[in-house]
């Protein structure tokens, strides 16, 4: 029971760290230079310059909406966690903008800002889709697309995503527009490249002459399994043993220096790998 409630006190302090780390994002570097990417948050940007509401706002009616379309449409399928991450973030948003009200960039430069605008809302939701959950807004709408329709789900949002963009041409210029563009192409290649890098493990084969000292650390002190297997050298002939084993980045460091160690003939061939499925891994 004491496992339990302390991982899912780690997974909660996670979503609500990578919650702040996308609203620090979003509300600072965002929303004051008018950047119209990224779903809710970038159609209220919009929203904001043609009506006069407060873009935290409307994102933070918006997403109640949303978690209350999914709860009509998806019942028990609508996670926990995910609208724990909506509601937070709509909280923070509004919070930050009563405290800490932003009448324009923080800074002169904003490629820089631009930077920001894409990296931290977009590791902020690589670290929510590790632990299994998501901030809401358009995502609510893709599940329940998923659910009851047969539409590709990844063109629809791509399009709501560019219908954003393209609006921001006509509402705040060539210049957002084009930022937006950037922001909107740069996105998605820095979540998948944060959740590869989250998820990355290192694959071992390790050819050697004596086994069992290197099994015996692999299982006792990093945990680990293996697969061994006999084979034969092409050159000398002479039978070699093959281990075969795939761990975290920091056992792996461990690993290469412990059979340096015990045997500093060992061949060994390294690679990376950031989808593993199977017991101990991703769930399959």
């Amino acid at each position: 029971m004491k496992r339990s409630l302390k991982s899912m006190a780690a997974e909660y302090g996670m979503i609500t760290g990578s919650i702040w780390i996308m609203v620090i994002g979003i509300y600072f570097f965002k929303f004051p230079n008018h950047f119209a990417f990224g779903g809710i948050t970038g159609f209220s940007t919009l929203v904001s310059e043609v009506t006069g509401w407060s873009a935290s706002d409307f994102t933070s009616v918006v997403n109640t909406a949303l978690l209350v379309l999914g709860f009509l449409f998806l019942g028990r399928d609508f996670g926990v966690k995910t609208v724990y991450a909506s509601m937070l973030m709509s909280i923070s948003l509004s919070l930050l903008e009563r405290l800490c009200p932003l009448t324009r960039p923080i800074t002169q430069e904003p490629l820089l800002e631009l930077l920001f605008a894409i990296f931290l809302p977009a590791a902020g939701t690589a670290l929510l889709f590790h632990v299994g959950a998501s901030s809401g807004g358009t995502d609510i709408i893709a599940m329940i697309l998923k659910k009851h329709t047969s539409l590709n789900i990844g063109t629809v949002l791509m399009l709501v995503d560019l219908a954003a963009v393209v609006a921001a041409f006509f509402i705040f210029g060539p210049e957002t527009g084009l930022f937006s563009t950037i922001g909107l192409a740069a996105k998605s290649l820095v979540i998948d490249d944060v959740i590869e890098n989250i998820n990355l493990c290192k694959c071992f084969n390790i050819i050697c002459d004596n086994p069992d000292p290197i099994c015996d650390y692999i299982i006792n002190n990093l945990n680990r399994s293996a697969t061994v297997y006999r084979a034969e050298g092409a050159f000398s002939h002479n039978e070699k043993t093959v281990i075969m084993t795939t761990m975290k980045r920091s056992q792996a460091l461990k690993l290469r220096n412990y059979i340096r160690t015990v045997e500093p003939t060992a061949f060994m061939l390294i690679s990376n790998s950031s989808e593993i499925v199977g017991k101990g891994f991703l769930a399959g």
